[in-house]
C-alpha cells in the first residue's frame, strides 16, 4: 500500500490544505487556487481510471488484422508450393507480387493499430498535464509579491499591497510551497499509471519545474526568520551541593 500514490489521500490532503488556507486567509486568492487545484485532483483521478482501462474496439481492430495477416501469409505460402516449374510459375508472378503488398500493407496496419493505443492515451494524458503548468504558474504568480526585502520599507504608489506580519508571509509561502508540491503528485499519478516513456517525461519536466519554484520560496522563508530577532537563551543555574 506505500508504493503507490492514492488519489483519495492526495485530495484529502489538499482538502485539509485549503481549509487551513481558508482559516489562516479567509476570503483570500490562494484559497481559491486551491480550491481549483482540488477540482483537478478529483478529475484527474477519474480520467487516470479511464486512461488505464483498454481501448477495446481498438484491440479488436488489431485481432483482425492480426489474423488478416497470418491468413493471407499462409495462403501465399500454399499458393507458391501448389506452383509447378515453368511457365505456370512466371505467369503466377504478378499473383504473388500483389499478395506481397497486401501482406506488406495489412503488417503496416498491424503496427500502426499495435501502436494507437499509447500514442491516444499519450495524447490525453499530456492534454491533461499542460494543466499543472497553467496552475503551477498561477501559485508561483501568487508568491510573487510576498517579498521579504519589501518588510518595513517606504512603498510607493504603485507598490502591492503588503498588510501581512512576517509570520503570516511565512505561513502564505509555506502554503504555496505545499500546494508545488502536491501539484506535482497529482500528476505524477499519469506517470504511475502509463508508463510511457513521453508521459514519464513530461510528469518529470513538472516535478522539475515545481522543485525550482518551491526552491525560490524556501529561499524567501529563509531570509524572513533570519531576519527575525532570537529570544536569549535561558540558562539554569544550580547552587552548588554544600
Amino acid at each position: 500500500m506505500y508504493r503507490k500514490l492514492d488519489p483519495d489521500e492526495i485530495i484529502a490532503t489538499l482538502e485539509r490544505l485549503e481549509q487551513r488556507i481558508a482559516e489562516r486567509f479567509p476570503g483570500g486568492g490562494l484559497g481559491a487556487v486551491c480550491r481549483d487545484l482540488i477540482e483537478v485532483a478529483r478529475e484527474t483521478s477519474s480520467r487516470v481510471a479511464a486512461i488505464g482501462k483498454p481501448i477495446r474496439w481498438l484491440r479488436v481492430a488489431l485481432a483482425v488484422f492480426v489474423t488478416l495477416g497470418v491468413a493471407t501469409g499462409v495462403l501465399l505460402v500454399w499458393f507458391v508450393r501448389q506452383l509447378k516449374p515453368g511457365d505456370e510459375l512466371f505467369s503466377a508472378m504478378q499473383g504473388i507480387d500483389a499478395a506481397v503488398n497486401l501482406v506488406i500493407v495489412l503488417g503496416g496496419a498491424t503496427l500502426f493499430a499495435v501502436t494507437a493505443e499509447t500514442r491516444i492515451k499519450r495524447r490525453l494524458a499530456l492534454g491533461a498535464l499542460h494543466d499543472f503548468r497553467s496552475i503551477v504558474h498561477v501559485i508561483d504568480m501568487h508568491q510573487l509579491t510576498k517579498d521579504p526585502s519589501a518588510l518595513g520599507g517606504a512603498s510607493t504608489s504603485s507598490s502591492p499591497q503588503r498588510e501581512l506580519s512576517s509570520f503570516e508571509i511565512v505561513r502564505y509561502l509555506d502554503y504555496c510551497s505545499e500546494m508545488l508540491s502536491l501539484a506535482a503528485k497529482v500528476a505524477a499519478l499519469y506517470a504511475q499509471n502509463l508508463r510511457d516513456p513521453v508521459v514519464v517525461d513530461a510528469v518529470g519536466d513538472i516535478e522539475r519545474l515545481t522543485n525550482n519554484l518551491s526552491q525560490k520560496i524556501w529561499q524567501k522563508i529563509s531570509i524572513i526568520e533570519a531576519a527575525q530577532p532570537r529570544e536569549p537563551a535561558t540558562v539554569s543555574v544550580h547552587p552548588a551541593a554544600s
